[in-house]
This record gives C-alpha cells, structure tokens and sequence, in this order.
C-alpha cells in the first residue's frame, strides 16, 4: 500500500471508532421542546428516544383533548428536531463537517 494511503486509512479508523464513541454518548445527551407555550414539554434523547413528557394539568379535559393531542405532535417534532441538530453537530465535531451519506447522526 501507498504510505499516504496507509496514513489516509488510519486517519479513516481512527474517525470510524470516534464516531461510534459519539454515537454511544448520544444516548446520554437529551434536549427539551416545548408546545403552547409550555403546557407540553418533551425530552428526547440524541438517539431519537422520548425520555419525558410532561403536560400542564390545566390543559387536560374532555373538551380539550384534540387540542393536547396536536401539542404532543409539535412539541415531539421540534424535540426531534433539535436531537437531530445536537447529533449533527456532534457528528461534525468528529468528522470535520465532512458529509458521509448513510451515516446515522448526519441529517
């Protein structure tokens, strides 16, 4: 093998193992979002996986049950949202913004 491409490939392994540690830490690292003004609360984690939600007492009735329903949908999609952004940057810590298609953690 060529000795910058020996180097290229240890460079590569090296990112790989990188990436997987980060991809574990993700696990550990949440982020919050909230709907209607702070009635839904959710946590998700860097890896996608609802820790908490919280809901107002005030908002829970019969009447408004469509309404909480809607604030879930929006307060999970913006936690998402913002897991994926922390995954990314993360990710981009590693790999130097470098964009490998397929790579989980690169949205």
């Amino acid at each position: 093998m060529i000795p910058n491409m020996q180097q290229a490939m240890k460079q590569f392994q090296k990112m790989q193992a990188e990436m997987a540690r980060v991809q574990e830490e993700l696990g550990n690292k949440t982020v919050s979002a909230t709907a209607g003004g702070g009635v839904v609360k959710v946590e998700i984690t860097g890896k996608l996986e609802i820790k908490q939600i919280e809901i107002d007492k005030e908002v829970v009735n019969n009447d408004e049950v469509e309404m909480l329903q809607d604030l879930i949908v929006a307060a999970v999609n913006e936690g998402i949202k913002k897991a994926q952004e922390m995954a990314a940057d993360e990710m981009a810590k590693v790999t130097g913004n470098l964009k490998i298609p397929g790579m989980p953690g690169l949205f």
